[in-house]
């Protein structure tokens, strides 16, 4: 397989769960400006809306979306229990979380990334991520993780996005619980593989 990322991006996610499960993969990062990958390959050919991740399969399938990523992958590997089993209700609440940090935390960050994103919009914003981050720090009160006592794709996506908070003003220290959990998952080594891989921390 192979990963087409951006570092630091929400391809973050599918690149940790990657490693989590053990998976032999190659990766590409993508200028998301220019659309061109690092081997100089138009990307938009690759993903037609020009935005990561994507993710090739063996048999040339490509996927998109990272949601939809994450759970294909953890489908792959059971035993490591990166999600639950098909059809049951924890199944559901694993959407339920995706859902919920895809369109209330991830779309929320992206007006403040964008340059042209009037300060009296971006000040709204910002109020309205707080909010949903007050939400699940209350939601993550006494667990180690969103689902309890496994870790799962969930926790990828929610520490990519939580990740972002220093790049645009927003100081996780307001919450403790979320601050105590992004520090938690980073020291997870399919975290820390992926994070220098992406060349956001340092080698060893």
């Amino acid at each position: 397989m192979k990963l087409y990322y951006s570092p630091g991006a929400c391809s973050l996610s599918p690149h940790i769960i990657l490693n989590e499960g053990g998976f032999n993969f190659d990766k590409e990062a993508v200028d998301l400006v220019s659309k061109k990958t690092a081997t100089g390959t138009d990307y938009n050919a690759v993903n037609l809306n020009g935005y990561v991740p994507a993710l090739v399969l063996d048999d040339g399938t490509i996927l998109t979306e990272g949601p939809a990523i994450i759970q294909y992958l953890a489908d792959r590997v059971p035993e490591k229990k990166l999600a639950p089993p098909a059809g049951t209700i924890e199944r559901y609440q694993l959407m339920q979380w995706l859902n919920f940090i895809s369109t209330e935390l991830h779309k929320g960050f992206s007006p403040l990334f964008n340059p042209q994103a009037p300060a009296e919009w971006k000040t709204l914003v910002t109020a309205q991520l707080g909010r949903r981050l007050q939400t699940v720090s209350q939601q993550l009160e006494g667990r180690d993780w969103l689902l309890g006592k496994d870790f799962t794709v969930a926790d990828a996506y929610l520490f990519t996005v939580l990740g972002w908070c220093p790049h645009v003003g927003i100081e996780l220290e307001q919450w403790p619980v979320l601050k105590a959990y992004h520090s938690r998952v980073s020291m997870r080594p399919a975290v820390q593989a992926s994070l220098k891989e992406e060349g956001l921390i340092q080698g060893s």
